[in-house]
């Protein structure tokens, strides 16, 4: 009997085959699954913002892509993961409302995508597969079993990546 696994917003887990990691509501946010195909091992993060360093009293690591990702990386190897094997796929980082502006501020889904791509390179983890950007939200369900990212929005078809 395989378990869905919720990852809520500013939030991560970690999880073996056949369970399973999902979260709702992708809007700028970023998803960020990590994987090890070998053990069928998985993590996922929910990361809200781009940098940790610019928030004073941050006491939760999910929420910052710089922080998440080392922080969901220690519990996958708690786990059974391999560091030299987890790749990775990413989805969510929307322009969710329409504007003209270059203010940093409101391009937040930009940033936190070109943040958490950022901090993967540099960990010399490689993105296998991305669905991001655009102006729609997204689910997304992680399989470790299969090592597919089932990615829905509202409208569209269901994506498998």
């Amino acid at each position: 009997m395989s378990v869905m696994i919720k990852v809520g917003m500013a939030d991560l887990n970690v999880c073996s085959s056949p369970d399973a990691l999902t979260t709702l509501g992708l809007g700028s946010c970023v998803g960020i699954v990590l994987y090890d195909s070998y053990s069928k091992t998985a993590g996922m993060v929910h990361v809200m913002l781009p940098d940790s360093t610019k928030i004073k009293n941050n006491e939760n690591v999910a929420k910052f892509a710089d922080t998440g990702i080392d922080a969901l990386i220690k519990k996958l190897l708690g786990i059974g993961a391999n560091r030299n094997r987890l790749i990775a796929k990413i989805a969510g980082g929307a322009q969710m409302f329409a504007f003209s502006s270059n203010n940093d501020m409101l391009r937040i889904g930009e940033r936190n995508t070109e943040a958490s791509k950022s901090k993967l390179q540099s960990l010399g983890i490689h993105i296998i597969a991305e669905d991001t950007g655009l102006d729609y939200g997204r689910t997304i369900e992680f399989y470790p079993e299969t090592g597919q990212l089932h990615i829905k929005s509202v409208g569209k078809p269901l994506k498998i990546m």
